[in-house]
């Protein structure tokens, strides 16, 4: 059985389970790969997180439902994970745009997200150049803050680290850098790193085995595997579809639970908003174990 066919057999148990919970590791099995690989797997080929795409599959059948004025708000709510009417209130304003009693007021068109299913598309047109390395534990360090991501464009919280930096302070961290991986480094920690939803933790750093001195701070990255690709940024959703699409079915891999890693390109000083003219070739370094 393909890893097609691994992933809609997830999304059919999904389906199947929408007014009970969805068991994560259920979901996993059905695609013979860890819950922390299906949901970062779904989140960068859907194009949204796991957590989401099941609430709104939620709030579009809820929807559906109290188009028969005969059923209760509150029966439907509930059956649909809702146990305060205030929340399923305000979470099905926040997907159509009223709330079911303006709904049944007025007749107004819902936001109806049907059910996905991933299909067969023409990809490795483009060849994708990678090595494997099995590297020892390492520290990064940088200046680090908290991030909450937003749908397009740079998050604000990565932005706020690049402008907080001056130059004196960016040739100091630069030259600490000892060690493998040798370059500017964008460390994302957490769950939220990627299209999962949720906050983490974003470094500005480079590997060094010096002591980290107070202005910055120190991260421990853990003995792993890693794969190592050579990409170009600025990202667009066509890389994460050829490495999440593309690389990861055919490898024999899957990502483990560990910081990712993107090496390059060094920041602009002094700059309010970073712009790119040209595309920049960098390296992208993510914890995998084989698992075939």
């Amino acid at each position: 059985m393909n890893v097609l066919e691994n992933l809609n057999r997830a999304l059919d148990y999904m389906e199947q389970n929408l007014e009970n919970e969805v068991d994560e590791q259920e979901l996993a099995r059905r695609a013979y790969c860890s819950v922390y690989h299906f949901k970062r797997m779904f989140a960068y080929l859907a194009g949204i997180s796991l957590q989401d795409y099941i609430r709104r599959r939620r709030l579009t059948l809820a929807a559906l439902e109290l188009q028969n004025r005969t059923v209760k708000v509150i029966d439907v709510a509930v059956k649909y994970g809702y146990h305060s009417p205030d929340a399923f209130t305000r979470a099905f304003q926040s997907q159509h745009g009223m709330t079911p009693t303006e709904m049944r007021a007025t007749n107004q068109s819902l936001k109806v997200y049907p059910p996905m299913t991933f299909r067969l598309t023409i990809g490795g047109g483009e060849p994708m150049k990678f090595r494997i390395e099995n590297k020892e534990a390492f520290q990064v360090i940088g200046i680090t803050n908290r991030v909450t991501p937003i749908e397009m464009g740079e998050h604000p919280g990565v932005e706020q680290v690049w402008r907080s930096i001056d130059h004196d302070t960016y040739a100091e961290l630069k030259s600490l850098n000892n060690a493998e991986p040798f370059g500017m480094a964008h460390v994302n920690v957490g769950e939220g790193a990627g299209r999962t939803k949720g906050d983490y933790d974003y470094y500005l750093a480079i590997a060094s085995t010096e002591a980290c001195p107070e202005k910055f701070t120190r991260l421990y990255v853990p003995a792993a595997t890693w794969v190592v690709i050579d990409v170009k940024v600025p990202w667009g959703p066509e890389k994460w579809q050829q490495i999440y699409g593309e690389w990861f079915p055919s490898s024999g891999y899957e990502q483990i639970e560990g910081p990712t890693i993107q090496v390059g390109p060094d920041i602009q000083i002094g700059v309010e908003k970073q712009m790119m003219t040209e595309e920049v070739a960098v390296e992208y370094w993510i914890p995998v174990r084989k698992v075939r």
